[in-house]
């Protein structure tokens, strides 16, 4: 027993990786934990991720068909994972186009026929502010400058989504894809007071859904369910409300309406979707 003993003890002492000795004869225990993580499990493999892809189309299959397009305001209680201060949806979209995964086409281009050169991104990314210098050697003389400043995400409060609506009769059911994603910036005068809002940029989402699947998506019910950006836009998980419909005068609704009045024909249009596939069906 005492030979079993003294087996063991040599064992632990000259383990390499588990003890060690210093000069003086003290023994010590390497660490040998793992790498930290951010909770009780390690983080899913995003990046291996497939997306599934659309079922396919064909030209003889869609009856009807209808562009919407519709604006989602970060700042309802259901779309604050937009603004999530540790990584907004805008500087995904910003990472994805400087590294060139995601390819940003002109604020006016909602077609997707004009991608925006570098020199034109610097644009949209960064504002211009002129701003008053004073000689510190003379406080009296003072000079205007000009300063750029990059755009902070979480100026970035609405997105609007451009989106078709089609009857599929093939499957008997009214289908709907996502074409187009654009953040809205707003712009106000040093007083704080509202100029007016623009577009940023348009980006195609089909080319971008395996891009915005390797971002996950702050779940505010429960952080074990992992959720992705691009499965948040398949799921519709997101509050909207109606600006615009295909019609023969491409105006928005608040170009001739306002207030509770937009509010109503944007569910109007939305009922007149629902009530065509309803009403091809009889009971």
């Amino acid at each position: 027993m005492k030979s079993f003993l003294i087996i063991c003890l040599a064992i632990l002492t000259f383990t390499p990786g588990i003890f060690g000795q210093t000069e003086e004869g003290e023994t010590y225990e390497f660490n040998t934990n793992p790498k930290p993580i951010d909770g009780i499990l390690n983080p899913a493999k995003l990046n291996s991720k497939p997306i599934l892809k659309y079922a396919p189309i064909r030209e003889t299959d869609v009856l009807w068909e209808k562009r919407i397009w519709r604006e989602i305001d970060t700042r309802e209680k259901m779309n604050l994972t937009f603004r999530y201060p540790e990584r907004p949806f805008f500087s995904i979209l910003k990472e994805g186009i400087e590294s060139g995964h995601i390819v940003a086409y002109s604020p006016e281009d909602d077609k997707f026929s004009t991608p925006l050169q570098n020199d034109e991104l610097n644009t949209q990314f960064y504002r211009k502010d002129t701003i008053a210098v004073m000689d510190p050697l003379n406080p009296d003389l003072q000079s205007m400058q000009v300063v750029e400043s990059e755009i902070d995400a979480q100026d970035v409060v609405r997105y609007r989504v451009k989106e078709v609506w089609f009857f599929d009769s093939q499957l008997s059911t009214m289908r709907k894809m996502i074409l187009g994603i654009a953040p809205i910036f707003e712009e106000f005068d040093e007083d704080g007071n509202f100029l007016f809002e623009r577009p940023l940029f348009w980006i195609y989402y089909p080319h971008c859904r395996q891009y915005l699947a390797n971002f996950t998506v702050f779940n505010q019910w429960n952080d074990k369910a992992v959720m992705t950006w691009e499965d948040l836009f398949e799921m519709r998980f997101f509050a909207s409300y109606i600006t615009k419909q295909s019609n023969i005068h491409d105006r928005r609704l608040q170009d001739y309406l306002s207030g509770r009045d937009l509010l109503l024909e944007s569910e109007k249009i939305k009922m007149e979707i629902f009530n065509f596939e309803h009403d091809l069906w009889s009971y």
